[in-house]
């Protein structure tokens, strides 16, 4: 299972929630609940159905500003993220 919290000022709204179901309910496999009290937004999935990138857009495009709550899930880590080169070992060495 796959968790992640995301706080979004303003995400209390019921325009803006209504703008993020109809945005979030076309990710299969993901499912969420907000939390009116403290603009936080819990998500989760069975696995990696979802990219961090496309949940974040989707916040971005209502004119939130999200922030992932603690860490990011390994399983969500690499996604969308460009890979460090690695230095070539010098022949002569």
């Amino acid at each position: 299972m796959i968790e992640l919290e995301i706080y979004a000022a303003g995400v209390r709204q019921m325009d803006k929630i209504l703008q993020l179901d109809h945005a979030l309910e076309t990710i299969p496999g993901l499912r969420y609940k907000v939390d009116r009290n403290h603009d936080i937004v819990y998500l989760e999935a069975d696995g990696p159905t979802f990219l961090l990138a496309e949940v974040l857009q989707e916040f971005n495009r209502l004119g939130l500003e999200p922030r992932v709550v603690g860490t990011v899930p390994p399983e969500l880590q690499s996604q969308g993220a460009k890979k460090k080169t690695q230095p070539l070992a010098h022949p002569l060495m």
